[in-house]
């Protein structure tokens, strides 16, 4: 991207020239309530450190603030802190109801939205909106704990709390100066209808790296001197943080208090801790005279909730002051109090620099910032040049990768070091090693992870960040390639192949959708950006052969080519968790895990293809896959020569089955989408192309000529010359054609919004299944799950989901491609008229977008909310984790720019 700003930092990012990288929004949305800093003896991480502990709770793995910012080895954070005046607690970070406390699981009870961002992080803009009365805390509790399944999520904005009195908009802004220099502007307006009051903290700590004694010397901030701090560090160096009007500056140090964890309280000491719980001093606590930095030992020892205790509490003693002596610690703030009247508004001016002569001159930043926000909009006009995308798309696809790019985090975790116990602390719960994760000792990650969600999903999930690569291929293909990469590398791929799944399980099992991603990301840099970058797809090729042999070692329990996996992360779509036995004897036999299988084979054979026009070598390679492809879809309609099949002839459907040990088999009539999963197995053959590579040719038409029972239900050639080209999928033009009546129907798949997860149908005819004295319903739900099985927030019976939705849109228009304007379905099933495939995927990329888009006053993501027609919050985009099948609400979590930012992929397609 010549002649542009942010295209130059990312090259010399690439290049390692600078590290424009270094710093960024790594800081998590949430760090308690995550496995890592779990160390209870019965592994339920929800309880043991608590929103309200987390106040005091020195973390061990991370941190978590309000859009903060560190290095990316989170050595060095800052994040913003406020209080309204009225407040019990000092707002450092977002407030959400736990797992068991919500009626649909974890729920962030707060509004904020990511406005901006830039991929190198020279720019950052977040909205936080926050109420100027008491925060609702325990009034979201008490509602949403009388609610059930049946009822909706209980938001903060139906506490009438935005009605009256004062109300903020915060505006937080980084702006670049060099990879080492970062202005911050936080800017605050009283939107309310009354005057009051706020106070801003500016916050500056070093994550509690002493407790694992891997580092020689402890950190430790001290001055100011002429508004400066200086915070020093061994690995970082030293680093200089400038408050303007710094009429107050305030030390504390990152330690736990252990008094809100005294013996009694339901928690016990935390891990790590190194504090008595009576609060008295042990050696290498703040209050030890020998540790470095800290206090003297005459003085009160100092915690992680100082800045709480001083500005909420009064209490001057928490913290020590500049311009004392013991003007030091591992945690600083600067303190600035406003009265805002209605209107009226203030702003807060700091600067982290490595150099120490750095003043923080508020007309400086806001010159800087300016100028990056400039470059910004220069970066996207590139990228969304066409002339065919409207400026609200525009604006849609920005708000898209700004989220994707807010949703950065720093992921630390050491399994075996979380299973052991660090050195020096109380020993680890015996318990621990039969809870979760004792096979994954190999895992070490410290890295910048693209999250599902900073808050509600603050861990990685491996299919979700295989959606999040093809999203940041578009805008960031370097980082894309980056995610691909890092889950096959040897510190997260187990030895046996089996790539992590997420912390709560790394051993549970999601689609193999990686080989998908990383074809998806060098192709849409080669067609964006005109790069082939070969030694990327080799290097993840060769780690994903050993995950494809996991599958087939582990998947394939009988040797049929028919696959099983659980869940797939379908959570509740099935009659029974299939991550569990099947009712009575036998095995379940997938569809979706079958088809996702198939689809593995062509992502490979695709890949193994591009490799094999350098290194004839790689040819060997994709004949395997292309017989392993046959063979799978020979399977699906002939399993094991029984006559067994997926495939339903009457119902012109894909179903799961149960295989009995007396060889029978019994279908599970469920039209879900897991049924339509095969329609993703689906690849174009360029015949010409063939000619590059001689033995695969020769290879592939033996299979033709001898084994036409393999070849026919996969594979269809047309045309000769150069023109040419072929089709391998499971569905042929004739089923696929049965199969889409179902998908477009909309009494069934098809909503005004994309493809509903389970058929309409089961919402006035549930379906029913028993079998060996099982008994199960399972009827549509458009909206949040009522059913506990698992995956207690989310729903797969019938909302909509933009990563499958996703995959049927491209499969769409790859048949199409094939096919071509001759090959027509009735659209919408029923309506009488007919349309290419082609216009088909046109229609439903369509309808995702138009989740995000005006319809009138509202956008259909805000349906039921009270402010859905209000532009103050209805221009303010949100990415939910799905949506309401008929409404199209949105629903889960509320900053899933993760694998809903694919909305951004459409909207490229489309234009």
């Amino acid at each position: 991207m010549k002649n542009v700003s942010e295209g130059d930092r990312l090259r010399e990012a690439e290049s390692r020239k600078r590290h424009w990288r270094r710093w960024g929004p790594f800081v998590a949305d949430r760090q308690w309530g995550t496995v890592r800093e779990d160390y209870s003896a019965d592994g339920d991480a929800w309880e043991f450190v608590t929103h309200e502990r987390a106040r005091s709770y020195a973390y061990r793995w991370g941190e978590d603030g309000i859009a903060g910012i560190s290095d990316n080895h989170q050595r060095l954070c800052f994040a913003p802190a406020f209080w309204n005046g009225q407040d019990d607690a000092l707002k450092e970070r977002f407030f959400g109801l736990s797992n068991p406390e919500g009626n649909h699981g974890e729920d962030l009870k707060e509004c904020y939205w990511h406005l901006d961002a830039t991929p190198t992080h020279s720019y950052l803009k977040l909205l936080y909106r926050y109420p100027g009365r008491p925060f609702p805390y325990e009034r979201l509790r008490e509602e949403n704990a009388k609610r059930g399944l049946e009822d909706p999520e209980f938001e903060l904005t139906e506490t009438g709390i935005f009605d009256s009195g004062p109300w903020y908009d915060i505006t937080i802004e980084y702006a670049k100066d060099g990879p080492e220099k970062i202005a911050v502007r936080i800017r605050a307006e009283n939107r309310g209808l009354e005057a009051g009051q706020l106070t801003i903290v500016p916050t500056a700590w070093f994550r509690n790296t002493w407790r694992e004694r891997t580092t020689a010397a402890r950190p430790v901030m001290e001055g100011p001197a002429g508004g400066r701090v200086r915070a020093r560090h061994e690995t970082l160096g030293d680093r200089w943080i400038a408050f303007a009007d710094a009429r107050e500056v305030v030390f504390t140090e990152n330690e736990t208090n252990p008094a809100p964890w005294a013996p009694g309280d339901g928690a016990g000491a935390p891990a790590g801790g190194n504090a008595e719980a009576d609060g008295s001093a042990v050696e290498g606590s703040p209050a030890d005279g020998n540790a470095a930095g800290a206090t003297a030992p005459s003085e009160r020892a100092r915690y992680k909730d100082g800045f709480h205790a001083y500005v909420v509490g009064g209490d001057s003693d928490a913290v020590a002051h500049a311009g004392s002596g013991s003007a030091t610690g591992t945690r600083v703030a600067s303190i600035h109090r406003f009265d805002l009247a209605p209107g009226e508004s203030a702003a807060v001016y700091c600067l982290l620099s490595d150099r120490e002569d750095e003043r923080c001159d508020p007309a400086a930043v806001d010159g800087l910032i300016e100028a990056r926000r400039g470059e910004a909009d220069d970066f996207y006009a590139v990228l969304q040049k066409s002339d065919r995308l409207s400026e609200e798309r525009r604006a849609i696809q920005r708000r898209a990768w700004a989220g994707m790019i807010w949703c950065k985090q720093f992921y630390y975790f050491w399994v075996d070091r979380w299973l052991k116990g660090d050195p020096d602390q109380q020993p680890v719960p015996e318990s621990r090693a039969r809870i979760r994760n004792v096979h994954w000792k190999h895992m070490y990650c410290e890295d910048i992870l693209s999250m599902p969600d900073s808050w509600e999903y603050p861990w990685f999930a491996v299919w979700d960040s295989a959606f999040h690569a093809m999203v940041f291929a578009d805008f960031d293909p370097s980082f894309a390639k980056l995610q691909v990469k890092r889950f096959t590398r040897e510190w997260y791929m187990h030895p046996n192949g089996q790539l992590p799944a997420y912390e709560w399980n790394f051993s549970d099992v999601n689609p193999p959708v990686h080989a998908r991603a990383a074809w998806n990301v060098y192709r849409t840099e080669y067609i964006r950006y005109g790069t082939a970058d070969l030694d990327f797809l080799q290097s993840v090729f060769h780690k994903l052969l050993m995950n494809f042999t996991w599958w087939v070692n582990r998947k394939d329990s009988q040797g049929h080519n028919v696959f099983e996996g659980g869940f797939l992360g379908l959570d509740n779509i099935g009659v029974f968790d299939r991550s569990k036995p099947v009712p009575g004897e036998g095995y379940l036999e997938q569809i979706d895990s079958t088809a996702w299988m198939a689809m593995y084979c062509l992502d490979m054979l695709m890949i193994s293809w591009e490799l094999a026009v350098d290194d004839p070598a790689y040819e060997d390679i994709a004949s395997k896959f292309f017989e392993h492809y046959l063979s799978i879809a020979a399977a699906i309609y002939d399993i094991s020569g029984t006559g067994g099949s997926l495939w339903d002839e009457e119902d012109g459907f894909f179903y799961d089955q149960i295989h009995r040990p007396d060889g029978s088999r019994e279908k599970i009539r469920l039209r879900s989408i897991a049924g339509l999963t095969p329609i993703f197995a689906v690849e174009l053959l360029d015949v010409s192309y063939l000619e590059k590579l001689p033995d695969f040719k020769r290879r592939m038409n033996w299979f033709f000529k001898n084994r036409p029972d393999l070849a026919n239900n996969a594979t269809c050639l047309i045309g000769e010359g150069d023109r040419a080209r072929g089709l391998m999928s499971i569905v042929s033009p004739e089923r696929l054609k049965r199969l889409l009546a179902r998908m477009l129907d909309e009494n069934e798949f098809l909503s005004p919004y994309g493809i509903r997860s389970l058929s309409k149908e089961y919402e006035e005819n549930p379906y029913h299944f028993a079998s060996d004295g099982f008994e199960n319903i399972v009827g549509y739900e458009p909206g949040e799950s009522k059913s506990v099985m698992f995956g207690g927030n989310s729903n797969w019976r019938g909302p909509v989901w933009l990563p499958l939705n996703y995959l049927i849109v491209q499969s769409l228009r790859r048949y199409n491609r094939y096919l071509g304007p001759t090959y027509t379905v009735e659209f919408p099933t029923g309506s009488g008229h007919q349309a290419t495939l082609a216009e088909v995927a046109d229609d439903l990329t369509r309808r995702l977008i138009a989740l995000f888009e005006r319809d009138g006053e509202s956008r259909p993501y805000l349906a039921g909310s009270p402010y859905e027609t209000d532009p103050v919050w209805r221009d303010n985009l949100l990415f939910y984790e799905y949506f309401h099948g008929d409404s199209g609400a949105g629903l889960g979590a509320s900053h899933q720019t993760g694998w809903t930012g694919l909305v951004a992929a459409l909207i490229s397609h489309l234009s």
